[in-house]
C-alpha cells in the first residue's frame, strides 16, 4: 500500500462550508482545476457512482465505499492490477477546520498506478485545497 497526504487548516470555514462542495460533483471542476468535467446522476452516498474527466487522460468511472455526512468521503477507483482511493476528510479543531485529502494505491501494480496518475494527483492537492477553501469562503460572503 502506498499513501499520501495534505492536510491544510482553515480559521474562517467550517463544514457547513465545504460539504455541500464536495456532495456537487457536478461542480467539481470548480475547485478541482486539474479536471474537465465530473458526473453523477445519483445521490452522494455509498455505492453511488459517477465519472470523471481528468485533463489530458480518459474519463475514469469511480464510485463512493464511504460517506460520513459533514466528516468525510471515500472515493474508489479500479485499475488494471491496482485500486485508488481518494481519501477526504474535515475536522474542526481549535485553529479551524482541517481538510485532510489521502491518496491510496493498493494492489500489484500499485507502482505503476503511482507513476501513472497518483504523484500528479497528489502534487496538485495543495492548490485544489486552496482552490475549494476559496470557493467555500466565496459562497459564504
Amino acid at each position: 500500500m502506498w499513501i499520501r497526504s495534505y492536510t491544510k487548516t482553515f480559521k474562517h470555514l467550517n463544514p457547513e462550508d465545504i460539504w455541500p462542495l464536495w456532495q456537487d460533483v457536478n461542480n467539481w471542476h470548480k475547485w478541482d482545476t486539474d479536471i474537465e468535467y465530473a458526473k453523477m446522476s445519483d445521490s452522494f452516498a455509498v455505492g453511488s457512482h459517477f465519472v470523471f474527466k481528468p485533463k489530458g487522460a480518459p474519463e475514469v468511472s469511480l464510485k463512493l465505499v464511504e460517506v460520513v455526512e459533514m466528516k468525510r468521503y471515500t472515493d474508489s477507483c479500479k485499475f488494471f492490477g491496482a485500486r485508488l482511493f481518494g481519501m477526504h476528510e474535515m475536522e474542526r479543531t481549535p485553529n479551524g477546520l482541517k481538510l485532510t485529502t489521502s491518496i491510496k494505491v493498493t494492489g500489484p501494480l500499485k507502482y505503476l498506478w503511482i507513476f501513472l496518475v497518483a504523484r500528479n494527483i497528489v502534487k496538485e492537492l495543495p492548490q485544489q485545497t486552496e482552490n475549494l477553501a476559496n470557493l467555500a469562503t466565496s459562497q459564504h460572503v
